[in-house]
């Protein structure tokens, strides 16, 4: 199974074994508000979004979107990946955290080491971030990691994003 590391935390592959944890993280009001609402409402609907979105991208793309927890405890705290969408041309980073672990540094840090594996293992050549248009926080971890906001893009869905960009 893929495992990154840093100094404070440990990512891996998303399994059935964290549909509680994903449960919880994509009810957050802020996560509603801020990513979309994925009406994922119970363990079953926490299962398939784990088989159906991350799995799935691992499989089809080689990443996906993974589980962030504190090193040593275990503790799942958000996730953090890579994502291949419709209606942009490159892949782009990912991140939600619970609420608890927010504003301690630890997207900064999964997301940086996430960009460093997309560049130095999967040799991409451009990173990708999106934002919602009033996600002002999320737009400065991204720029903290070294991406740089280059406008506006209109998804397949209808959502109006931020988009920001590193060339490696």
């Amino acid at each position: 199974m893929f495992k990154l590391t840093t100094e404070r935390l440990t990512l891996r592959e998303l399994t059935d074994n964290d549909a509680p944890f994903i449960l919880a993280l994509l009810n957050d009001p802020d996560f509603i508000r801020t990513i979309g609402d994925r009406a994922v409402r119970t363990l079953d609907d926490a299962r398939a979004y784990i088989r159906n979105g991350p799995v799935a991208s691992y499989a089809q793309n080689g990443h996906g979107l993974w589980r962030v927890a504190l090193a040593g405890a275990d503790t799942p705290i958000g996730m953090c990946g890579l994502i291949k969408r419709a209606g942009l041309p490159d892949p782009d980073i990912g991140y939600a955290y619970l609420p608890e672990f927010r504003s301690k540094g630890y997207a900064v840090e999964a997301a940086a080491a996430t960009l460093a594996f997309a560049r130095d293992n999967l040799k991409l050549a451009r990173l990708l971030g999106i934002t919602s248009m009033d996600n002002d926080r999320s737009g400065k971890v991204l720029e903290r990691i070294g991406l740089r906001r280059d406008g506006e893009v209109r998804l397949p869905d209808g959502a109006e994003c931020n988009v920001f960009s590193i060339d490696f």
